[in-house]
């Protein structure tokens, strides 16, 4: 019998057909507290996070036993991927588990932007009436742009149509003749993508390269009146240079899901920032997706720990 730490949220189903095959400690403060993760880590054969786990040199020089990370999502910037290969440890992510809700997200994030009513509750209460103020502009027949093209955002895409969006996306990984691309114009340029989408949606994985994709000449080039969406990776979007944006009048709105820092500590600079919807990293989780990837997750790590399958 092998043992499993959980050290985030997982469904409690989940968490029980672990039980049933191995020993499991699911602790969701110990991704709160270094010194109690580090600890509990070194008779673990598993380890099963989401992406506030720094599995790390440290965490895994502290358990050697460790043979399978399993990510509660599809994100690995949490996870040093070089260091688990040195050690023989295979990396498991979630894929396709949380498509759906984070499309879902992102077209209630461009409804939500583009409309701009959704936010008149406390003036309505004071006994104002804003009608006039709150003419926005409907999503049918404006470009959504999509930076990245893979499994997420081909399914945003697909929303986004029925809603009778244009879909255009820039993605230098996915051949131009992918059949991915389907009814999706492919923009050769990141610049050219920006310039035509009223709705920017950011599909990619914080790396070297992506890191402040979205800085202050890049969001220059984008039209104005356009807005943002960022359900990808903190980092990809340069706050300071948004919130001068937002501040400014040029963009009409943003909705961030992910942050350079995060938890998002108080006395940030997007304190204040007008038209601007903030979420705590949940566009992929909803009660549907939780259950889908946890069991996807449980099964990954199972199936390393066992790979002539569970008795």
């Amino acid at each position: 019998m092998a043992r499993i730490v959980i050290s985030e949220f997982m469904d409690e189903q989940a968490v029980a057909w672990l039980g049933e095959h191995h020993e499991v400690l699911c602790d969701t403060r110990l991704v709160e507290d270094r010194g109690r993760l580090l600890d509990a880590v070194a008779d673990a054969d598993a380890l099963i996070v989401r992406n506030r786990t720094q599995v790390d040199s440290e965490l895994l020089t502290r358990a050697p036993r460790l043979k399978v990370v399993g990510r509660l999502g599809v994100g690995l910037d949490n996870i040093d991927l070089g260091a688990c290969a040195e050690r023989d440890v295979e990396v498991k992510p979630a894929q396709g588990g949380n498509a759906g809700s984070v499309a879902e997200y992102v077209i209630a994030g461009a409804l939500m932007l583009r409309r701009g009513a959704y936010a008149s509750t406390p003036a309505m209460l004071a006994g104002e009436w804003p009608r006039q103020a709150l003419m926005g502009r409907e999503v049918s027949g404006a470009r959504l742009g999509l930076v990245g093209f893979g499994a997420i955002a081909q399914v945003t895409a697909g929303l986004a149509r029925a809603l009778g969006m244009e879909v255009l996306a820039f993605d230098p990984h996915l051949p131009a003749e992918s059949a991915a691309w389907g009814q999706t114009q492919r923009c050769e340029t990141l610049e050219a993508l920006l310039a035509e989408a009223d709705v920017v949606s950011l599909h990619v994985p914080l790396n070297d390269q992506t890191r402040h994709l979205l800085d202050a000449d890049r969001l220059a080039v984008m039209k104005p009146g356009a807005v943002v969406i960022n359900a990808a990776r903190g980092g990809v979007v340069d706050e300071p240079a948004l919130a001068e944006a937002l501040t400014s009048g040029r963009l009409a709105g943003a909705m961030l899901d992910v942050f350079e820092q995060e938890p998002l500590g108080a006395g940030s600079v997007l304190e204040g920032v007008p038209h601007l919807v903030l979420t705590p990293h949940i566009a992929g989780v909803t009660e549907e997706s939780n259950a889908r990837i946890s069991q996807m997750t449980a099964e990954n790590v199972v199936a390393v720990l066992t790979p002539e399958g569970v008795a």
